[in-house]
């Protein structure tokens, strides 16, 4: 190891401390959304950019008090993606990641996802600013995100 490699091996091994730390505590539950629509008989899945690094995600965030699980998630749509309509309140599943906050910490999220038949996009929203929204085709969807078991709930999404 050169005197180079110093500062990366130092980043890597306070990444490691992170994800072990952020594991050994409960879950944080989020409620998150998953946009679709059909376009000429072809299902298309919404995925918003996180606002930290820019990574294709669903819309999802901690609950909103007086809320149910589905209406915290409409809510999220509402002001990460701009979109509006029909919401499942039933969770079609739940998938775990990890959220790192600055460059010091990190805690595991389980989110209980919603389908959401798309019926409205906003020009103005909330965090218009600081995202951008995209439809992709199924397949695509899957492939853009980063959490496997995600990945696996857009591959097995039937409306």
């Amino acid at each position: 190891m050169t005197e180079k490699d110093g500062p990366r091996v130092r980043r890597r091994q306070r990444q490691h401390f992170q994800i072990a730390k952020a594991l050994s505590a409960a879950p944080k539950v989020q409620h998150g959304a998953l946009p679709w629509r059909w376009v000429d008989g072809t299902l298309e899945i919404m995925l918003v950019t996180s606002r930290e690094t820019g990574r294709w995600v669903i819309p999802k965030g901690w609950p909103h008090d007086g809320m149910s699980s589905a209406r915290s998630a409409a809510q999220e749509a509402f002001e990460e993606a701009g979109i509006t309509g029909a919401i499942t309140k039933k969770e079609i599943g739940r998938f775990r990641y990890l959220k790192f906050i600055g460059t010091d910490d990190a805690i595991e999220c389980i989110v209980h996802l919603h389908a959401m038949e798309v019926e409205e996009e906003l020009a103005r929203w909330p965090e218009k600013a600081q995202r951008v929204r995209k439809w992709f085709l199924r397949h695509e969807a899957a492939e853009a995100v980063d959490e496997p078991e995600l990945r696996e709930l857009i591959l097995s999404f039937t409306p």
